[in-house]
């Protein structure tokens, strides 16, 4: 018998946008309404692909710029069949950053076009919602452990938020902006109400391709 399919929802935004925190309590508020829900990260930092992206990260380790891109997209496609097959089990998947932050992130680097960094996230499992937290570069870097890891600078932060606003002129993707300054409940509760409303519509519509043309 086949069974409603789960939704696949996005957070992104720049460092220290409150991503993680609201992620987890998107999947506890629909865990407690009933809905299976289970929460991803990228870049997942446990597979093999991962640990060098997180040596990179972390400073640890120097790798050229391409090479970056195409390992972080590399990480997002590995756990294809794993998105895949707890989707069809009905789980709501909840993901903290996605391919949206590749391209913003390269393409933010001297010498990258936005077009080039999605071609390799082409076919992706799409998402039904992807909710970008707005905050402005200069109130993230006053949040907690800004400057920790490669790319928390304030300029290199701008760059990347701009590059997110021309992501969201593509109207082939469900983009919600949510105003990450307010209060995390607020937060909360806008991300919550958009993901319900989300949820019920995916029920019955198969799965997309990301940027994949008609």
């Amino acid at each position: 018998m086949a069974s409603k399919r789960g939704a696949l929802i996005v957070l992104e935004g720049v460092d220290r946008a409150g991503k993680t925190t609201q992620c987890k309590k998107l999947v506890q508020a629909l865990q407690q309404v009933g809905r299976p829900a289970e929460m991803m990260r990228f870049p997942d930092r446990t597979t093999t692909i991962g640990q060098l992206i997180s040596a990179y990260l972390e400073k640890k380790s120097d790798l050229e710029d391409h090479t970056v891109h195409l390992l972080f997209s590399a990480n997002r496609w590995e756990l294809v069949p794993s998105m895949k097959k707890k989707l069809e089990q009905g789980i709501t998947l909840v993901v903290d950053r996605y391919a949206f932050s590749g391209a913003a992130f390269t393409s933010a680097k001297p010498g990258f076009c936005i077009d080039w960094c999605k071609k390799p996230d082409v076919g992706l499992p799409k998402p039904d919602l992807v909710m970008f937290l707005q905050l402005s570069p200069v109130e993230a870097t006053l949040r907690g452990q800004f400057g920790n890891e490669r790319y928390e600078t304030s300029d290199f932060q701008k760059s990347v938020q701009q590059k997110f606003e021309q992501l969201m002129k593509d109207p082939s993707v469900n983009w919600k902006v949510i105003d990450a300054s307010q209060s995390i409940e607020d937060v909360h509760d806008n991300i919550r109400t958009h993901t319900l409303n989300t949820i019920n519509t995916a029920e019955n519509t198969p799965l997309g391709e990301l940027w994949k043309s008609e």
